[in-house]
């Protein structure tokens, strides 16, 4: 191939013909709109595969486009594709791990290549009219610069639609500026207080059946007219817990260091009352560090597993141990991917915990094995969920073969129903003629099944599969015959009947709590902001959004009387929501 410049080749001038630019400018524009336009304009899983993989396409194709059509030199065509494979590989020795190891380990090369094929073009394009040798150095040092700028970046972690959070590699984590502080100032532990066993206001994850359903609270929704109030702000460790409360104490788990910590705080003010501490730390690229599940209150104990699978139980008063063991090595399990998940769940006289797929039951007194559940195949983060079919009481657990059943007193296998999908996370749901609505997690969809039991036994039926709605690591409610949720980012309605879906809308990517009596969906968003949405088939309809916390959330809220407490890895903090009729006092 041949450049404009002349050039004297054995006495003889030859004219050599000009750069075609044109096609790399185009793949580059296209690439910028397929790989950064669309995810901001589009949801949903096959919008993030189509962004992803485009950027991925468009790399290459700009690399035909350079070694084949673009009358580049010989010696600039095929330097270029292999000091990019070179840059590439090398920077993947020097980069952050939170970037080396997200999703799955492909994070660095996802982002770094789209940002690679943008940057050569422009290279191309500002070069075109330079000599031979000085449009090799600076290729050579546009490519090598691109990449090794990776190293300067770490990611503190992964949105819902699996973007990355970046930022300097050096800068202070929210984590070690806790640490500081609290290094700093001198720990206060504050009276238990009122011990007095009462039954929690909100025992455990998603409340006390698990539902996100909240009855017996009316609220203000025009926050314009009656903004809620904040009551108190706190710093707090990392962590996707979420809150259990009894009367005015909170509890929830937290990393710190190299410490895994259960923390019992004021509700009124915030304030630490007590904190356990054991020696163990779990991080990965998506989440960060911390603990994965929620405490679970129950009479004056409260329940708690670690990200490693240390399961606690302690004193909710003082936080002084009842007893402790490791779930983990008790079945020997493999630490999966995001970390064990589970929240306790307590039956009757036994503790249930999920250990990735599998069921462990524990006696609460002593605290040793009653039973074990079989291994539901792969890394799964969904807690045991109990419910009362037919009148009958049973632990169900979502797992990589489907959704399986089981008596809480000894774990006798009761049901299954195979739907596989690896990683579930969101927890089943029961209608109010007794059918269950599953998740498949992955954003691939729902499905409705009818359980019941006749003389030969037990038997689940299909009613459908829908992709009307499709809850990912964000859990759904059901209401008056319809389920409200999340595709991606969205939040949707389907139709319980036929899974048909009936509206789409908002982007919060986030955990809801419904106000049944009410008609209202309460939203922490994954931004920290608070939504009131109308709990509606007819459409989408957003009253009131105020921002709550700063940063990344994934926890779910918790709502006490007029009490939200919410909180995310920085920090934590309580607004008191209006009710209705309360300013008219």
């Amino acid at each position: 191939m041949l450049n404009e410049r002349k050039k004297e080749q054995s006495g003889v001038l030859t004219l050599h013909k000009p750069l075609r630019m044109w096609p790399g400018v185009v793949i580059a524009i296209l690439l910028l709109i397929v790989r950064y336009g669309l995810p901001v304009v589009g949801t949903g899983e096959l919008v993030i595969m189509i962004s992803v993989f485009g950027g991925i396409l468009g790399w290459l194709t700009i690399v035909v486009w350079w070694a084949f059509f673009s009358r580049a030199p010989l010696n600039e065509r095929w330097s270029a594709f292999v000091l990019m494979i070179v840059a590439l590989f090398g920077a993947s020795f020097i980069i952050d791990d939170s970037i080396g190891t997200g999703l799955q380990g492909m994070m660095f090369f996802l982002y770094a290549i789209p940002v690679l094929s943008i940057a050569f073009v422009v290279w191309a394009v500002v070069t075109r009219h330079l000599s031979g040798k000085l449009r090799l150095i600076s290729m050579a040092a546009t490519i090598l610069l691109v990449c090794a700028a990776w190293a300067l970046i770490r990611s503190d972690g992964i949105t819902g639609d699996a973007g990355a959070n970046f930022t300097w590699r050096w800068a202070e984590t929210a984590e070690e500026r806790f640490l500081a502080q609290e290094g700093n100032d001198p720990i206060v532990f504050l009276s238990a207080g009122d011990t007095t066993v009462t039954i929690a206001e909100w025992p455990g994850f998603r409340g006390r059946d698990r539902n996100g359903i909240i009855h017996g609270v009316q609220i203000e929704t025009d926050w314009a007219a009656s903004p809620p109030v904040e009551l108190w702000r706190q710093p707090i460790g990392p962590g996707c817990s979420s809150f259990a409360v009894n009367g005015n104490h909170l509890y929830t788990q937290e990393q710190r260091g190299d410490d895994e910590v259960v923390s019992c705080y004021s509700l009124a003010t915030g304030e630490q009352v007590w904190i356990h501490r054991d020696s163990a730390r779990f991080w990965d690229s998506h989440a960060g560090a911390g603990p994965r599940g929620t405490p679970s209150l129950s009479d004056s104990l409260i329940f708690t597993l670690g990200a490693t699978g240390i399961l606690n139980v302690l004193d909710a008063r003082d936080g002084s141990v009842i007893w402790s063991r490791n779930a983990a090595s008790d079945i020997d399990a493999t630490l999966p991917g995001w970390g064990f998940a589970s929240s306790p769940l307590v039956v009757d006289d036994v503790v249930i915990v999920a250990i990735a797929g599998a069921l462990v039951a524990y006696d609460l007194t002593t605290g040793e094995p009653t039973w074990f559940g079989p291994d539901g195949g792969g890394d799964n983060y969904s807690s045991p969920h109990v419910m009362s079919i037919d009148g009958i009481k049973q632990v169900l657990l979502m797992s990589g073969v489907g959704v399986s059943s089981f008596s809480p007193s000894n774990g006798t296998p009761l049901w299954e129903h195979e739907w596989s999908s690896e990683g579930r996370i969101v927890q089943p749901a029961i209608n109010t003629d007794g059918d269950i609505l599953l998740s498949a997690g992955g954003g691939k969809g729902m499905r409705r099944i009818a359980v019941f039991k006749d003389p030969e036994g037990w038997k689940t039926e299909e009613r459908w599969t829908s992709g009307g709605l499709k809850p990912s690591f964000n859990d759904f409610v059901i209401h008056e015959g319809y389920a409200y949720g999340f595709v991606g980012p969205r939040l949707a309605c389907i139709d319980i009947e036929d899974g048909t879906r009936k509206w789409m809308g908002g982007r919060y990517a986030g955990f809801l709590v419904l106000l049944a009596d009410q008609s209202l969906l309460v939203i922490l968003s994954e931004k920290g902001e608070v939504a009131l949405v109308r709990a509606s088939p007819d459409k989408f309809g957003e009253l009131s959004i105020l921002p709550a916390l700063e940063g990344k959330t994934w926890n779910h809220p918790v709502l006490v009387n007029d009490i939200l407490v919410v909180r995310n890895s920085k920090e934590m903090a309580a607004l008191r929501l209006p009710l209705i009729g309360e300013g008219q006092k």
